[in-house]
């Protein structure tokens, strides 16, 4: 299966209050809001993330977001009002963990050097 693009997606309960919460996670607005309940962030031309408003699936995700410096976006989030656990080293990579307002798991990982 050749692969054109790939979009992880998450379920929320409340669109707004998510749609703040990841705006502030990837410091910018949705790119695309295709129809109600849905909001996507375009990310690198060949990947995105979509946001769907779905009660029954909330907080039960997880996401991975790969990034090339984890201290500097850390510092970021917590500039911008968002928790995030501690960072964790292993032999492949640094993680720190965090929830959206519904419980759904972020990760994210700086692979190692």
């Amino acid at each position: 299966m050749p692969l054109v693009k790939i979009f992880a997606q998450l379920s929320c309960t409340d669109m707004e209050r998510s749609t703040l919460w990841l705006t502030r996670l990837f410091g910018r607005s949705p790119d695309a809001s295709p129809m109600a309940g849905l909001n996507e962030w375009h990310h690198a031309g060949n990947a995105g993330f979509q946001l769907v408003e779905n009660e029954h699936d909330a907080g039960h995700g997880c996401m991975t977001l790969i990034v090339d410096d984890i201290t500097s976006e850390l510092r970021r989030l917590h500039a911008v009002g968002i928790e995030t656990g501690e960072t964790s080293t292993g032999d492949i990579a640094t993680i720190a963990q965090m929830r959206d307002p519904d419980g759904n798991v972020i990760v994210l990982a700086e692979p190692s050097k």
